[in-house]
C-alpha cells in the first residue's frame, strides 16, 4: 500500500488539498495550509457541493458566495434559501443543495472545535464519502475517504471488488496504513489525480505509471 502511495507521490508530486480561500479573496487556493474555523466550514461545503457535479463548477459556486460576502456557517444560515440557491447554481441541483448547506451550515453553528462523524452523516444530505472528507480535510481525522476513483483504481490493481461496500473499502485502506491523517489526505488527492489522468472508465494503461502492480490490463 505505501509502495503505491511512494509511486504516485514520486509521479505527481504533493496536491495541496483542499483548496481554501485566503482571507481577502474569493477563490480557493491548493496548498494555503491555514485552517480557521472558516476555512473548516469552507471544506465542509466543498464537499457537500462536489456530489454529483465536477469540482470546477463547485470553485464557481463558492466563489459567487464569496463575491456576496457569504464565508462563515452564520453567513449561511442568514441568507435566504432562494439567494443561495442561486449563488451555487453552478453545482447543480442548487435548490436541494441549498437547503442542505443550510442545514451543514446550522449544524457549524453549534458543532465543538472538532466534528462526530455520527453527527455529520444524521445529517440530511451527508452520506460516508461526505462525511469522511468533512473530518479529513477539516478536521485532520484519520478516516480515508473512499470515492470512485478509489474504487475504480485499487480494484483494477485487484485488492477489493469495485462494488464492495464503503465500510469494507474504508477498513482495507485503515488495516494497511499508518494512521496519519496527512497520509489520508495526500493519498486520497493522489488516487483522484491519478484517476483523471490515465485510470479514466477508459483507462490509458500505456503510460500508467501502476502498469506493472495492475491485475486487469487493457
Amino acid at each position: 500500500m505505501l509502495s503505491i502511495y511512494e509511486t504516485l507521490f514520486d509521479a505527481y508530486g504533493p496536491q495541496g488539498w483542499w483548496p481554501v480561500t485566503p482571507a481577502g479573496k474569493v477563490a480557493p487556493v491548493y496548498g494555503y495550509g491555514c485552517r480557521t474555523p472558516v476555512h473548516q466550514f469552507e471544506i465542509a461545503a466543498g464537499a457537500l457541493l462536489t456530489q454529483n457535479t465536477a469540482w470546477k463548477n463547485v470553485e464557481k459556486a463558492l466563489i459567487a458566495m464569496h463575491e456576496a460576502n457569504i464565508y462563515s456557517p452564520g453567513d449561511v444560515v442568514n441568507v435566504s434559501r432562494t439567494m443561495l440557491a442561486q449563488l451555487i447554481r453552478p453545482a447543480g441541483y442548487h435548490n436541494q443543495k441549498a437547503e442542505r448547506l443550510q442545514l451543514l451550515a446550522h449544524y457549524f453553528c453549534k458543532t465543538p472545535v472538532l466534528a462526530k462523524r455520527q453527527n455529520l452523516l444524521a445529517l440530511k444530505g451527508v452520506g460516508p464519502e461526505t462525511a469522511d472528507s468533512i473530518l479529513l480535510y477539516a478536521f485532520e481525522q484519520s478516516y480515508f475517504v473512499i470515492d470512485a476513483y478509489t474504487r475504480r483504481i485499487f480494484s483494477r490493481l485487484g485488492f477489493l471488488h469495485e462494488d464492495a461496500s464503503y465500510d469494507e473499502w474504508q477498513c482495507f485502506f485503515q488495516a494497511n496504513l499508518p494512521q496519519e491523517a496527512g497520509l489520508f489526505q495526500e493519498y486520497h488527492a493522489l488516487l483522484v489525480e491519478h484517476a483523471k489522468r490515465f485510470c479514466k472508465k477508459k483507462p490509458a494503461c500505456g503510460m500508467c505509471v501502476l502498469q506493472s502492480v495492475c491485475k486487469k490490463q487493457y
